[in-house]
């Protein structure tokens, strides 16, 4: 039995129709296309130049299936390696972060500095190897693109991609406002969190763009919040959602909306003002003399942005970055960080903390009700009888060609925008991840089970 990766999406716009198989979430050769063509075929979220600010820093993460580290020569450069040794293959970075001027693997003893040049092979005077190997280099290799944007770091696998700039597009962006809050720039607060769930990488792509599923699947969260605003608990411990009740409306009754961009990059948002809810309410005058009106309207609504494929930053109750790792058809591994201006005072980096603890990580209480429901989804996949979700249909009359006048105002232009009130929930921008999953896998081959 054959399976073509085009058959999976019914995309025909002319007729009001946007489906998705069932199979994309559950069939182990479609996961394995996905790791050729995209996670180890194009540009992935690395990291953060951040993670390694001294000379000799270095730290862990994946291209796909691939193991990487990521590492600050003694002149100040970065650069990205595979990190597994050239003669056996071991990894040879074991630990997820440090410092070191010199990698040694543990397996045979080969060294490596902090530039992946090899700086020894155990014993290779007595080794009687050929002309060819004292000829040949054996130092790590180097990742074929490996580019920063604003402190963002991305790489690939293979060499024929477009540059960064072109990638990123028009999403960068938005890039720039999460960049841009302070002066200082971004920091990566201590205390990363590293989880699983036993379903489909996809299921959290989509997830970080869904309005839809907010009041069905986090109540908890939504009644605390609501007991709080009557001064019952930890009143101190405040949400953007205390203004989510009011959002700021324009004469045509906009709450909020997406944006979809090239190569599969999406922005979901929702307009809440400049309130004292937020961490950056102490800075607002500051945000608006270097980005005018507007944009420091953009840096206060609340925003979730998707770097296709691997990286989403949510900007609601407090700032979360997430890296998504695919290790199975039905097996994600999600690494996250709050991340906050440098520089931010005492009271506003408390606030920023216990609204994120609030609401992000497994102890918060919306990460659980999520991953519980990319399980649920995914133990539902199975049902073969009607195959098409139907889920994709949201805002499509709303959808409309290019940007709107609130894209206008900061310089940018999507492919496609959607205006909307609180309950419209647009799930076309999930068109633009599948779409840009269809042309990657476009060139593979159907594949024999």
């Amino acid at each position: 039995m054959t399976i073509d990766p085009a058959d999976l999406i019914d995309d025909r716009p002319e007729d009001g129709v946007f489906r998705v198989d069932r199979a994309i979430f559950r069939d182990a050769r479609i996961f394995e296309l996905e790791m050729r063509h995209i996670f180890e075929g194009g540009w992935v979220f690395l990291g953060l130049e951040s993670q390694a600010p001294r000379h000799h820093d270095f730290f862990a993460t994946q291209a796909g299936r691939v193991p990487i580290v990521v590492m600050r020569d003694g002149d100040g450069r970065l650069a990205a390696f595979v990190n597994s040794c050239p003669h056996k293959g071991a990894q040879v970075v074991q630990t997820r972060s440090g410092n070191a001027r010199l990698h040694v693997c543990p397996y045979h003893s080969w060294s490596f500095d902090s530039a992946g040049k090899n700086r020894a092979v155990k014993w290779q005077r007595a080794g009687c190897y050929a002309e060819a190997f004292e000829r040949s280099g054996h130092g790590l290799a180097r990742l074929p693109r490996f580019e920063a944007y604003r402190g963002f770091l991305f790489g690939s696998l293979v060499e024929d991609v477009p540059p960064l700039a072109e990638h990123l597009g028009e999403a960068a962006r938005f890039l720039d406002f999460v960049v841009g809050q302070p002066e200082e720039g971004l920091e990566l607060v201590p205390g990363a969190v590293t989880f699983t769930y036993d379903a489909n990488w996809k299921l959290q792509l989509e997830n970080c763009s869904d309005a839809y599923h907010f009041t069905s699947t986090h109540p908890s969260y939504i009644r605390i919040m609501e007991r709080r605003q009557k001064g019952e608990g930890a009143v101190a411990v405040r949400s953007v959602w205390d203004q989510s009740q009011a959002w700021r409306e324009d004469a045509e009754g906009v709450q909020g909306g997406s944006y979809s961009f090239e190569h599969g990059h999406v922005l979901n948002w929702g307009r809440i003002g400049v309130g004292e809810t937020h961490p950056l309410h102490e800075c607002a005058a500051a945000i608006t003399a270097r980005h005018g009106e507007a944009g420091r309207d953009w840096i206060f609504n609340m925003r979730n942005l998707t770097i296709f494929p691997n990286l989403q930053i949510a900007e609601n109750a407090s700032s979360q970055l997430r890296v998504i790792q695919p290790l199975g058809v039905g097996r994600t591994l999600m690494r996250t960080w709050c991340i906050a201006p440098r520089g931010e005072s005492s009271s506003a980096r408390r606030q920023r903390i216990r609204q994120y603890e609030d609401f992000f990580n497994p102890s918060g209480m919306a990460t659980p009700d999520d991953t519980v429901a990319y399980e649920g989804c995914q133990r539902g996949h199975a049902g073969r009888i009607d195959p098409w979700l139907q889920g994709y249909s949201r805002g499509m009359t709303a959808s409309r060609t290019g940007g709107n006048s609130l894209s206008d105002a900061v310089g940018a232009s999507p492919l496609r925008s959607v205006l909307a009130d609180a309950q419209l929930c647009d799930e076309t921008l999930y068109h633009n991840y599948y779409r840009e999953w269809a042309r990657r896998l476009a060139s593979a081959k159907p594949v024999r089970k």
